[in-house]
């Protein structure tokens, strides 16, 4: 057998196949956990992780819209019937909240309900005029602006959870990490 020498040129090109190998492996491995992602302080209706990284949630799960402005970031989803809006500033999710597209009394006391044996009594910041006494009056005060339903749990992991029946937004129901909702807000009032 005959052995020649190859040149240096015709060595690389021999190793080429063995490099590309070796350079998809690497960049097909999973991302280590440790590895500058941020922290997920709460996962949202299974889905969405709030205080993640937003950018990484639309690649992964693109939104039915999405709407970019500065530093400010809005996913939007369709899950049935109901909206849910992902936000966030600076790429962090700080908010998510699902919009139901029914809204009454009855939709409203089962969430309400069901928040109160999972996170306690909470705080009501409702909103009424003198006359919204009744439920069916207090429907009839959302409906025309004049008053509004929200309800808010607040807990020691950095979020909140919000419920909230207003002409606005209808009825809904907002999960928002403390922090990056401040930081946002504070840039907002600052003018940047």
């Amino acid at each position: 057998m005959i052995r020649r020498r190859l040149s240096g040129s015709r060595r690389w090109l021999l190793a080429l196949p063995v490099w590309c190998c070796c350079l998809l492996g690497v960049l097909a491995a999973p991302v280590p956990a440790g590895a500058a992602q941020p922290p997920c302080l709460k996962l949202v209706f299974n889905r969405y992780c709030l205080g993640g990284d937003a950018s990484l949630l639309a690649q992964q799960l693109p939104p039915a819209l999405r709407q970019d402005q500065g530093e400010r970031l809005a996913l939007v989803y369709y899950e049935g019937r109901d909206r849910v809006y992902v936000l966030a500033w600076r790429g962090a999710i700080y908010k998510v909240l699902r919009e139901y597209r029914i809204a009454s009394q009855l939709q409203y006391e089962d969430l309400y309900q069901i928040l109160r044996r999972k996170y306690g009594d909470g705080e009501d910041r409702s909103s009424f005029p003198e006359y919204a006494r009744t439920p069916g009056r207090k429907q009839i005060a959302i409906r025309r602006g004049e008053g509004r339903a929200v309800h808010l749990w607040q807990t020691d992991a950095g979020w909140h959870v919000e419920l909230s029946w207003t002409r606005e937004t209808g009825l809904a129901l907002a999960y928002i990490a403390d922090a990056l909702d401040e930081q946002q807000r504070a840039a907002m009032e600052g003018g940047y």
